[in-house]
């Protein structure tokens, strides 16, 4: 994707997942949103885009952030949201194991407190290594914690999974993680 068009995938990101209001769009309880009032407010906000322009975004996004209503009509983040919105996500059985990227500073505390959501509505897990490592690269050193998921779910708890395949579960308890 062209440095430009990134810029703008992350100024969506923001608008879509955690502060509409930056540009005074509404999201629906769905997290849906208007793609014209997207487009107009973005372009009132000196975000010069067009239609064209967000669906070769959507299109070749890297991590699958987004999606169109069936018409085209509306779009939402798939996931990542610290705002409240349904994202009518189903119930899916986990695999075995999951993997979660974070950075050493984090790790101690992990293993005592386990994996929270934070801000997010949910934790993220991937299903490979290589994407846990490209997250916690983010913010250092990555460090891959592995987790039990086929035991979580034998114990309870939920877990969903994103239109773009993230994992999804509302917190991670300590005893299903372990470091890579």
């Amino acid at each position: 994707m062209k440095e430009q068009n990134i810029k703008l995938s992350k100024f969506i990101s923001l608008i879509l997942r955690h502060k509409p209001d930056v540009i005074g769009v509404e999201l629906d309880q769905n997290g849906w949103c208007e793609v014209d009032d997207l487009l107009l407010k973005m372009n009132k906000k000196g975000k010069r885009i067009t239609q064209s322009l967000l669906d070769e975004i959507v299109r070749t996004d890297s991590k699958g952030r987004y999606t169109y209503n069936s018409d085209g009509t509306k779009i939402r983040a798939n996931q990542g949201h610290s705002i409240a919105v349904d994202v009518e996500l189903q119930k899916e059985i986990p695999p075995k194991y999951l993997y979660h990227g974070t950075i050493q500073k984090y790790v101690t505390p992990i293993l005592k407190e386990g994996i929270k959501k934070g801000q997010r509505q949910y934790v993220h897990l991937s299903t490979n290594i290589e994407v846990a490592q490209t997250v916690g690269k983010r913010r250092g050193i990555p460090v891959i914690l592995k987790i039990e998921a086929g035991k979580m779910h034998l114990d309870g708890y939920e877990f969903y999974l994103s239109k773009n395949k993230i994992w999804l579960c509302d917190n991670v308890p300590s005893k299903y993680v372990s470091v890579m």
